[in-house]
C-alpha cells in the first residue's frame, strides 16, 4: 500500500508540474506546516500518515472519494 499512495502523490505532482519547494508553499497556506526536505523524506521513503496523505491532496485540490469493497 506505501508504493501505491507515494506514486499517487508523485503523479499527482508531475501532473501539476509541482516541486517538493511549491508543495511546501501551498502546504503552509493552509496551515499544514511541512518544509520541503521533510516532505522529500516522506514521500521517498513512503512512510507518511493518512493524515499527511489527506493534507498533501487538500494542498493540491484534489478530491478522494472512498469506496466501500
Amino acid at each position: 500500500m506505501k508504493s501505491k499512495a507515494r506514486q499517487f502523490i508523485k503523479s499527482e505532482l508531475a501532473k501539476r508540474d509541482i516541486n517538493y519547494v511549491q508543495l511546501s508553499k501551498l502546504m503552509n497556506k493552509k496551515g499544514y506546516a511541512e518544509n520541503p526536505d521533510k516532505i522529500r523524506t516522506k514521500i521517498h521513503r513512503g512512510a507518511f500518515s493518512f493524515s499527511f496523505f489527506l493534507e498533501v491532496c487538500d494542498s493540491l485540490s484534489v478530491d478522494i472519494t472512498l469506496i466501500d469493497k
